[in-house]
């Protein structure tokens, strides 16, 4: 957290212009944090290690929010469009960079394993999901299956998972000094992603936005821990699994939502507004969701 803070301070007083922070943003989005998914997946062995649970709880976790918050925006919320794909976006996605430096903190290396497992299923559906509303409610349409299956398999961070993936799978694993290299990259994935993180708050974005601020927190912090703490139950999944699940989705929204916001036709202003108070909201909000749920 202090880096975020850091991040923070350093973008407030332009230590660094903003064409070095977009360019630390993009180093880590298509190369350092892909290394490190690609690292501890494809040196993963998943046999025993509770996989089919934790894509129960995955899948059961995040379809449930996204039918709430469609519901919601069908049935109730008077938001445009383009306002509930942020709204969506920040209740559905999670921010990588902190879920896997509070699970290494907490769990080791060990804790930083099993992020990467239950990561490489949410990722992929974490997109899919996002995508598919921005096609239904974006301002921009993509037309056509060509379109929507290009945006899904350009994602570096869907193609680092599927390679680590197959790697594993296969048997093949990291061969050769594949892995050192691609360890000393994906070291620095976490701080310089937190960093990052840090930079791209814009808090006086958030006045203005406080309805779908409120919406897509009460998801990401109230609904979707307390699905997931349900699924863990009725699972009987225990152990550092069961503490990194936990940890995942009771994490902010990611700051690459600005991103696909600006590239598929969202709200931008309402998208940065929600990623800046979730992120601050975390630092208070964190701690009491584990000392409730991680005891």
């Amino acid at each position: 957290m202090v880096l975020i803070f850091i991040g923070y301070g350093l973008k407030k007083i332009h230590f660094l212009s903003d064409e070095v922070w977009s360019g630390i943003e993009k180093l880590t989005y298509f190369i350092l944090f892909p290394a490190l998914l690609i690292r501890t997946l494809g040196d993963q062995n998943i046999i025993g290690s509770s996989w089919s649970s934790i894509l129960l709880i995955v899948m059961g976790t995040l379809l449930i929010s996204a039918i709430v918050l469609i519901i919601f925006h069908q049935k109730i919320a008077s938001v445009n469009n383009a306002t509930f794909t942020s709204i969506f976006q920040g209740g559905v996605r999670f921010n990588t960079y902190i879920a896997f430096a509070v699970a290494q903190g907490l769990y080791g290396t060990d804790g930083l394993a099993m992020a990467s497992i239950a990561a490489g299923f949410m990722i992929v559906l974490v997109n899919l999901l996002c995508i598919s509303v921005f096609i239904i409610w974006g301002k921009v349409k993509l037309k056509g299956i060509v379109p929507f299956i290009r945006e899904v398999a350009g994602n570096p961070l869907i193609i680092a998972c599927t390679l680590g993936w197959f790697l594993s799978l296969s048997g093949i694993g990291l061969p050769g000094i594949t892995g050192d290299i691609l360890e000393i990259i994906g070291r620095a994935a976490l701080p310089f992603g937190l960093l990052a993180v840090g930079a791209a708050l814009k808090p006086e974005m958030i006045r203005g936005h406080m309805m779908p601020i409120t919406i897509s927190s009460i998801v990401q912090f109230g609904l979707k821990p307390l699905i997931t703490v349900l699924l863990i139950y009725h699972t009987s999944l225990t152990g550092i699994a069961a503490g990194v699940l936990i940890i995942i989705f009771m994490t902010p929204t990611a700051p690459s939502a600005y991103i696909l916001a600006r590239q598929l036709g969202g709200d931008t202003e309402t998208m940065a507004s929600i990623i800046t108070f979730q992120t601050l909201l975390a630092f208070l909000i964190m701690p009491l969701i584990a000392q409730i749920l991680l005891n």
